[in-house]
Parts: C-alpha cells; structure tokens; sequence
C-alpha cells in the first residue's frame, strides 16, 4: 500500500509529485527530465536520462505543475515549458496505451467486436472491458464488465481504439488473462486520471474503473 493509502501498481521506491507535493505510486505518475534545450519532456516509459520529475497522472496536477512553474522549481532551474505540453503528454499516454493494447491483441489476449466480447464475459474469461468514449450510451450499456477491481477501461475513443485493433474505429473490446493485462491496467489509470474521466457508464455500480 502507498502512503495515501492506495494499492500499488509498483514495487519501487516511491515519488513525490512536485504539484501536490504528495507522495506516491510512481506507476500512477508521470515523470519529466529536462531536455537538451533546457525544456520539460514527458518520459512516459520513465527511461530518458536525467533527473526525473515526477507528476500526479491527474489532470489537475499535470495543469497546476505547467502554470505554477513546479518544474524550474524541482530542477533548481529555469525549466521551459512548450506550448502544449499538455496535449503532448496526453497524446503520449494514449499512444502507449494503444501500443500495449496492440500488441495484446497479436499475443491472443485482446479481441474486439460485440460477439466476441459477449462471449468471453458470458463464459467468464474476459478480465477487463474495453469500450470507446465516444460510443453509443445505449449500445454500451448491453454489456457489463466482469466482477472485480479494475475491470473497465473506458478513456480511449474509438479511433485510438482503432489503432489498437488494426481498424478504423472500435466501440467494443475485452482483455483475457495475460501477462500484458497488468501493463494495460496501469497505463489506463494515468490516462484516465490525465483526461480526467472514465470514458462511459457501461461499468457495474460500485465497481472501480481503470
């Protein structure tokens, strides 16, 4: 358990994000280093060289860390901030989500289309349920995710999901058991936590989405 009292996704040391100033899970934080030309950039596998700067994966956080100049003040240095590194570091997070996704789906653990999604949940071997932000309300609510923690992912539209599946557009998909499932759960968080919404009402009460 982190200190905020939260399972943690990462057995590592924990980070402190230089918004808040709260201490945490850096698997549900993002970290920044400081570029060549003295500019913040998101590392959002965390492998660029460099001090790393960490941020709470929320939207609130990431907005507060580029307005309140949190970034000079970690690195004890004049930081720049891009114009849109906002929007960049959530373009970002979504591709990593995708590319997991994907490569998901080529290891057999992700499938897409409303009969195979409502087969694997009726015979119980779906672990999550995937379904586009920007889907029917109605449609999705024919579906409903597996009991559990972390059952739902619901931030990415159906273009991103899309890319992930190798389509044009995608409303409906499911994870199987897998050695990927853990990675996309985590990497749904912080997207989710930087757009700031779930992505849709399919999901049972009282269960938690990713």
């Amino acid at each position: 358990m982190s200190r905020s009292g939260r399972e943690k996704l990462n057995e590592g040391p924990e980070r402190r994000c230089i918004a808040s100033g709260e201490i945490g899970d850096p698997a549900l934080m993002i970290r920044f280093v400081v570029g060549p030309e003295g500019q913040a950039v998101p590392d959002i596998r965390g492998k660029l060289p460099g001090r790393g700067m960490w941020v709470n994966a929320t939207k609130n956080a990431l907005e507060t860390a580029i307005k309140k100049k949190a970034f000079s003040r970690s690195a004890k240095e004049q930081v720049l901030v891009p114009e849109g590194l906002f929007a960049q570091t959530e373009s970002l997070l979504a591709q990593r989500l995708v590319d997991l996704i994907s490569l998901a789906r080529k290891a057999g653990q992700a499938v897409t289309g409303y009969e195979k999604v409502k087969g694997l949940l009726e015979t119980e071997r779906a672990r999550v349920l995937i379904q586009a932000s920007d889907g029917s309300e109605r449609g999705k609510s024919r579906l409903r995710s597996p009991p559990g923690k972390d059952v739902f992912i619901g931030c990415l539209t159906s273009q991103e999901l899309g890319l992930a599946f190798g389509r044009e557009s995608v409303i409906h998909g499911a994870l199987t058991a897998g050695g990927l499932g853990k990675q996309v759960i985590a990497e749904a968080k912080r997207l989710r936590g930087v757009r700031g919404h779930g992505g849709g009402k399919s999901r049972p009460k009282g269960k938690d989405d990713v």
